[in-house]
């Protein structure tokens, strides 16, 4: 992991975007933060940044991360408390990040609640190595229940670099998609870095988030949201994230 960006010589503002719908902020849920204390550091962090909402989606994965309603809400419900008692005035709230895998499609075709934000959002994800076999299914059932599925960081799937058509077959499909701050400057690799562009000069791309999970990605969005050539790369793009405000 790396980031081209080495020096700041901007302030970092990111008050234009206004709220983040892709985060691993709640304490002890996932591969993210892991201590109440740590999620209130991020959380200033990032509201100094200049969010004035932030939507945590913690992973849920069969038998890795087996997280639901009844472990996410209470973890939302202990930053609330404790943001409100620092009187830190941000805005937070919850979905999950869901993985596109037979658990999740039996989720969905027995009409199971599912943990959304916005206008019925819901984000979901697929493994890094080979693309979800039911994910096209899954888009259709979700939309045939009236939720609008969000497909997380399309532009860090590798085997879709080479088939960029299956990019607007997701489009076409009616599912939206999210870019990660961090893929634009370079953190995944060139790579990805160069599919994410390509995306957003294409028009694809619909919402892009943080996707934070620790100290790293922190020091690495702050380095490239401070640099002189960050708006150049996003100013051609509609983000729909101030919708969510």
């Amino acid at each position: 992991m790396f980031s081209l960006f080495k020096k700041k010589s901007e302030p970092a503002d990111l008050s234009f975007i206004g709220a983040d719908m892709h985060s691993h902020l709640l304490p002890g849920l996932d591969d993210g933060l892991k201590t109440i204390e740590e999620s209130v550091r991020f959380i200033q962090e990032l509201h100094a940044l200049g969010y004035r909402k932030l939507i945590c989606t913690p992973h849920i994965l069969n038998g890795v991360h087996d997280n639901s309603q009844k472990t996410i809400l209470p973890a939302l419900e202990l930053v609330r408390e404790e943001l409100k008692k620092q009187n830190i005035p941000v805005t937070i709230e919850a979905a999950a990040e869901y993985m596109v895998d037979h658990e999740f499609e039996l989720l969905v075709e027995k009409n199971q609640p599912l943990l959304t934000f916005g206008k019925n959002y819901i984000l979901i994800e697929m493994s890094y190595v080979a693309a979800s076999p039911n994910i096209k299914n899954v888009i259709f059932q979700l939309k045939l229940a009236g939720l609008q599925p969000i497909l997380a960081h399309p532009e860090r799937y590798n085997y879709y670099h080479r088939n960029f058509e299956a990019y607007t077959d997701f489009k076409d499909r009616g599912c939206l998609l999210q870019v990660n701050f961090l893929s634009l400057s370079g953190y995944y690799g060139p790579n990805v870095k160069q599919t994410a562009e390509k995306l957003m000069n294409k028009g694809l791309i619909d919402f892009i988030g943080t996707d934070m999970h620790h100290d790293n990605h922190l020091k690495a969005l702050k380095d490239f949201i401070g640099h002189k050539s960050f708006k150049t790369i996003i100013k051609n793009v509609d983000f729909l994230n101030q919708t969510l405000l």
